[in-house]
This record gives C-alpha cells, sequence and structure tokens, in this order.
C-alpha cells in the first residue's frame, strides 16, 4: 500500500519510533529516519512523501518541519500525547490528521496512503 513512498518518522519516544518504522516498513515503505529532533529531519524533509510527527520532541515543537512540509505540499499525520487540536487545527487546517498516543499504528498505513492518494501520488 505504501510501496516506494518515503515516509519521514519524526519521534523522540527510540521504541515508538522504531514501531512506527517497522509498521510502515511492513506496509511496503522506505523510511526517512527516524529522527528525534526537528533540525535533524529538516536536513531530509525534502526527500519525503508524506510524515508521521510527534508535536513535541523533549520540549521542542515540530511546528518549523510541519510548516516546510505544508508549504511542499507534503502530507503528515501528527502523533502526539500532548497537543492541543485546536492550536493545530488553526495553524494547519481543519483537516489536520492528528492521533493521540498511544495511537494503533497499524492505521498509519492505510491513512497515510489515502494522504498521498488524495495529493496525486500513486499509492500501490
Amino acid at each position: 500500500m505504501l510501496n516506494d513512498l518515503n515516509i519521514l518518522i519524526v519521534e523522540d519516544e527510540a521504541l515508538l519510533a522504531m514501531e512506527v518504522s517497522m509498521t510502515l516498513e511492513d506496509h511496503g515503505a522506505d523510511i526517512v529516519g527516524p529522527y528525534s529532533s526537528v533540525s535533524s529531519a529538516l536536513a531530509d524533509c525534502d526527500a519525503a512523501d508524506a510524515a508521521v510527527l510527534d508535536v513535541d520532541l523533549c520540549g521542542e515543537p515540530v511546528f518549523p518541519l510541519a510548516d516546510r512540509l505544508k508549504e511542499q505540499g507534503v502530507p503528515f499525520i501528527f502523533h502526539t500525547g500532548r497537543a492541543d487540536l485546536d492550536t493545530l487545527r488553526r495553524r494547519y487546517g481543519e483537516e489536520v490528521k492528528v492521533l493521540p498516543k498511544p495511537a494503533d499504528v497499524d492505521s498509519f498505513g492505510p491513512m497515510l496512503a489515502r494522504m498521498v492518494r488524495r495529493k496525486g501520488q500513486p499509492a500501490t
């Protein structure tokens, strides 16, 4: 379902980052990262077809990266335990995708595939 798509993972919890990465690889994705900081993820975000972003990275907000992805038209999911949904909707629109932690990571693959298809890229 995510064959040949580059999915950027930005998550500061190492075990969770590994779980999300392995699950998306099982869906056929190529993983960019995972990264635990905005600065490291910004260096490789141009390679991403879609992304899974934790909002709070050890106290550092992921917003500069999410802003860049939005500017580039790269779809993303916020996966977070601390985010204010109203703030995210004001900043990224009503259609912003937010999955509260702990979310079923198996749902990420189908959701990302739909988001990429909607953007106009093939998701096989």
